[in-house]
């Protein structure tokens, strides 16, 4: 019988967005197995005070950041020194870092320091040549590049263990020097526990039952990519005047000023995290207009993974490590870097419903089967063990 471990995973992001979703979706798995899990996040709100609940059978801490907004981004020290505060009042197994700002940083150093076996994440390519130069404000680009660097390169070799989200951080991550025999590359899982929902009955539960053909886009999206998306939508309704760009969740780009007709765009703002599911089931297909750069190629995008859950059909760029997935599980259409290309692909496969429908059957089987939370848990749990004893004393 495995013995169960006292676990905690950290990361820098607001609770309920962004990569909190990679950990907590692990995380609760889990704990459902009978490991002891603590998943430590920034607060959305609180500024001084610690918020500790019950979240699907992990223990959820939420910790107080000076800053604001979009800022609460894992660099105030304020919520550095409270987590490493907190912390001196527990006892860990092991800590799962997820990235290497400084609020995750600094603290699972600290446990690690004490005795805790330390795993670090890589799942998003932050500094130099990656989503940094995404920034359109060159002095803001400037004095990030080198600071964002250190901290995502510095301190690898630290770890006991390294998780990658895909091959290209895997082979940065051996370019610093990590043994290539302690890392795991695991992608991002889908939720095949959620019901599929017929279309129809999805657009009448959101109230666009009335709408003809919907294209489904989950979250937000660089600044280029946005771009990339507004062209490819041009040329979609320069042919099909009976197609809208449903934004489901928070979208972070004024698209509407770039398109010939922003009255095709329908945004949901943002919304709790099971309702987003409705919004993409009354899709008929979703989308990934990604550009071929670092940033994209250096990042796995949640959103596919929720296209793969509700079994919708997806059109996506050849970038990174999506051409193979969703050519290999028969999932979609990939298209060249061309946002001309990608509209004639979403045009191709609107007309074709057995397509549409045969995709989203296999995109729903990719959910359920290699895809799942539990499966890739279950390789994130051989990992931690496999750590933990070879960490353990002859």
């Amino acid at each position: 019988m495995k013995r169960p471990i006292k676990l905690l995973l950290v990361v820098f992001n607001q609770a309920r967005k962004g990569t909190y979703w990679r950990a907590f979706h692990w995380g609760r798995v889990l704990a459902r197995w009978g490991h002891d899990v603590t998943l430590m996040a920034t607060s959305p709100e609180a500024r001084f005070f610690f918020r500790v609940c019950q979240a699907e059978g992990l223990r959820l801490v939420e910790t107080p950041d000076l800053f604001s907004g979009t800022l609460r981004s894992g660099w105030d020290p304020w919520n550095t020194m409270k987590r490493i505060a907190w912390l001196g009042r527990e006892d860990f197994d092991l800590v799962h870092a997820f990235e290497a700002r400084p609020v995750v940083l600094f603290p699972a150093l600290f446990e690690k320091k004490r005795g805790a076996k330390l795993i670090m994440d890589w799942c998003d390519w932050f500094g130099r040549g990656g989503s940094v130069e995404e920034r359109p404000q060159p002095l803001v680009r400037w004095l990030l590049r080198p600071i964002e660097t250190h901290f995502e390169e510095a301190y690898r070799h630290r770890a006991d263990g390294t998780t990658v989200i895909n091959g290209l951080l895997r082979e940065k991550a051996i370019g610093l020097g990590v043994d290539p025999a302690t890392i795991l590359l695991i992608q991002n899982g889908s939720d095949p526990g959620r019901p599929l929902q017929p279309q129809k009955e999805a657009k009448k539960k959101v109230g666009l039952e009335g709408e003809d053909q919907l294209i489904g886009f989950v979250g937000g999206t660089f600044f280029q990519d946005a771009r990339f998306m507004a062209d490819a939508f041009n040329g979609v309704i320069a042919r099909n005047k009976k197609v809208k760009l449903l934004l489901v969740g928070y979208f972070n780009r004024e698209i509407e000023g770039w398109l010939s007709d922003p009255s095709k765009v329908i945004r949901t703002g943002s919304l709790p995290y099971d309702r987003l599911f409705d919004y993409l089931s009354s899709c008929d297909i979703c989308w990934l207009p990604l550009c071929d750069n670092s940033a994209n190629q250096g990042r796995w995008p949640l959103k596919l993974n929720d296209y793969l859950t509700v079994g919708r059909s997806v059109v996506a760029t050849d970038v990174g490590d999506l051409r193979e997935v969703i050519l290999r599980y028969q999932v979609g259409l990939i298209t060249e870097n061309d946002s001309a290309d990608f509209a004639r692909k979403t045009l191709a496969l609107l007309k074709q419903a057995p397509l549409r429908e045969e995709l989203g059957k296999k995109a729903r089987v990719a959910a359920e089967t290699v895809f799942s939370w539990d499966r890739m848990t279950r390789d994130l749990e051989m990992f931690y063990l496999r750590v933990l004893d070879q960490a353990a004393p002859h």
